[in-house]
């Protein structure tokens, strides 16, 4: 899935914003039926891979991830400035989604959700640039780096770290499936043909 944000909203890669997108994947935990394996926050719009268990269940999963994030987003936005809270919206389209049917295609959603970062070349700017994972994504959650080797969960995050609420997965593609079609590597930079 990918959903774009409004330009008046800014960059999603700052604090406030983070926080406020987190708050959207609690939310969405407490859904049985949908569920967020994998998300990443890019500056101007969302990646997630999600797992639902119908087309109704990701409808009202999507929308409300939707609703949540644009609610705290708005609140994080008017956060000490002057005036009337900001209201309206934050995601002008509906959701772009992408069914995944193979291996291959799941181990390239799966690197293309976690190192999109290094795609827009966010890896290249300080403090960015010291990051081995993209800390504005959910790729501390992910066991299956090449990195990793046999000691999973390598990288730690700082004290102060609230990790983005995903749920590992239930479905094989995305649980055991991608290792058929190879590593990802966390140094990885996802082609502009991925999707």
């Amino acid at each position: 899935m990918t959903l774009r944000v409004v330009r008046t909203v800014g960059s999603l890669r700052r604090r406030l914003a983070y926080h406020a997108i987190r708050e959207a994947t609690l939310t969405t935990a407490r859904r049985e039926d949908f569920r967020i394996v994998q998300l990443s926050i890019q500056r101007t719009h969302i990646h997630l891979l999600v797992e639902a268990d119908n087309k109704a269940a990701l409808a009202a999963g999507m929308q409300g991830f939707q609703i949540s994030a644009a609610k705290h987003l708005n609140a994080a936005i008017s956060k000490g400035k002057p005036g009337p809270r900001r209201r309206g919206t934050v995601f002008p389209d509906r959701y772009h989604a992408e069914i995944i049917t193979s291996p291959r295609q799941a181990r390239h959603a799966l690197r293309y959700v976690m190192v999109n970062w290094r795609k827009h070349q966010e890896d290249q700017v300080a403090p960015m640039s010291g990051w081995t994972i993209d800390w504005f994504s959910s790729a501390a959650t992910f066991p299956g780096w090449a990195e990793y080797g046999v000691e999973a969960f390598l990288w730690r995050s700082t004290e102060t770290y609230d990790p983005l609420i995903v749920y590992q997965p239930r479905t094989w593609l995305l649980k055991e499936g991608w290792k058929k079609a190879g590593e990802i590597s966390c140094r990885a930079v996802p082609s502009a043909a991925v999707t």
